[in-house]
């Protein structure tokens, strides 16, 4: 009788929580049947049309206060993942420096958030330089060579090669070894610091090959969509028939654009060890009725482009650049002090000149720091007039001592304080 009791009571409770069950199914069933989001990935709130980040003007950035925010489509505001200061600082230092166009950017490495995104137009329409393509990559594009030159050749910072003329020009004599006109030699390292372009021009012109060089600028962007919230425009590559023009390309003249987004992503692939992440700006966009889209919360990787090694070699030449070759005097003082004591930094600089009567006179500084723990990545490029003020490696200085001495980096005063003004701890 007791056996009965039971299964009656059971039957009771099984039909009493049927509806519950099957609410609690439903819910199941709309959770499985929805996307999964990926760990980092951005996440669209609610759904709209137009996309989100539809006419998202980063032109129209205001940094006035502690959250920058950019207009979108329609009444739509974007927050942004810039600092601020930072921001505010470096439009100040290229409207201090009097730079016809130019852009400074700053990313956290890790995260790949944008720090600072500063496009500057001194007079005439403004355009987001950040986002265009029409500078030469000039001598940054030896980091590049050098990739190759590791990976295909051996190469490492070691590498020792004589060479002679190819200062301001390389001829065809220029790719020939000559003892008796070879009076200098220098190591790869040495080299991509002091930026030599016929050390960069023989070694590519002896171990490299149009396909090589291609496959490994391929893979660092050149030519290539890259992912970002706003359209980036390519970057661009062409390599001559000849041999001459090959090596030229190799060494940083000409037959190369990139734009300083592009610069940015290819420092912070090298700080990343050789991963290429999602760089980002945007932290959300709301409209009048709430949130529409929220902006990866992790870091995400979009492929590894190098290996460790070869980015720990290729870390390990541009650190010359700044320990003693051609942004040495920027990011030192007259009497050799460095601005930025116990930070060491990885860079490059690129320098062409395109016309002969008021340029635009192009400079790059790309790196980041520290080389060895690094925490920010910057491209700068200053499009002058042949009559110039600063150059990229000036602001780009200023603009590691602004984020450093920010950090409470000791012995690191902002460039903005008044000279002999103790830095903070």
């Amino acid at each position: 009788m007791r056996q009965w009791i039971a299964i009656g009571v059971a039957v009771v409770l099984v039909a009493a929580s049927l509806p519950f069950l099957r609410q609690q199914d439903s819910k199941l069933a709309d959770m499985l049947a929805k996307p999964k989001q990926a760990a980092g990935v951005p996440a669209i709130t609610r759904q709209v049309t137009p996309p989100p980040l539809t006419e998202l003007d980063l032109g129209k950035i205001d940094d006035r206060g502690s959250l920058a925010t950019a207009p979108a489509y329609g009444d739509r505001k974007a927050e942004l993942t810039l600092v601020t200061k930072y921001q505010r600082a470096a439009l100040a230092l290229l409207r201090a420096g009097h730079v016809p166009e130019g852009a400074i950017l700053l990313s956290d490495v890790k995260t790949g958030r944008i720090l600072a995104w500063a496009s500057y137009v001194e007079d005439g329409p403004f355009h987001d330089v950040a986002t265009e393509a029409n500078a030469p990559t000039a001598s940054v594009f030896k980091i590049v060579t050098a990739t190759a030159l590791v990976e295909h050749a051996g190469a490492t910072p070691n590498t020792r090669q004589c060479y002679s003329g190819g200062e301001h020009a390389l001829k065809a004599a220029d790719l020939v070894d000559n003892q008796r006109r070879d009076k200098w030699c220098a190591t790869l390292a040495q080299a991509m610091g002091r930026s030599l372009n016929t050390v960069f021009a023989r070694l590519a012109d002896r171990n490299l090959d149009r396909d090589k060089l291609g496959s490994v600028a391929a893979r660092l962007g050149w030519g290539q969509d890259l992912p970002f919230d706003v359209k980036i425009a390519p970057s661009s590559l062409t390599f001559p028939d000849d041999e001459l023009g090959f090596a030229r390309t190799a060494a940083g003249f000409w037959n190369s654009t990139m734009s300083p987004f592009q610069a940015l992503n290819l420092v912070t692939t090298i700080a990343n060890a050789g991963e290429m992440i999602r760089l980002s700006i945007v932290q959300t966009v709301k409209d009048s009725e709430g949130e529409v889209y929220h902006g990866p919360t992790a870091r995400q990787v979009v492929r590894r482009v190098m290996d460790e090694s070869t980015a720990a070699s290729i870390t390990t030449m541009m650190e010359a650049t700044v320990d003693g070759g051609t942004s040495y005097k920027s990011f030192h003082d007259r009497a050799g002090k460095p601005y930025l004591p116990d930070v060491r930094i990885a860079g490059k600089t690129g320098t062409l000149t395109k016309g002969a009567v008021d340029g635009p006179f192009y400079t790059w500084f790309v790196g980041f720091a520290p080389s060895r723990k690094p925490e920010v990545a910057i491209s700068v490029l200053a499009a002058n007039h042949l009559k110039w003020r600063v150059k990229a490696t000036n602001l780009a200085s200023d603009m590691l001592r602004v984020y450093f001495a920010d950090k409470n980096a000791p012995g690191v005063r902002d460039p903005s304080e008044p000279a002999g003004s103790t830095a903070r701890r």
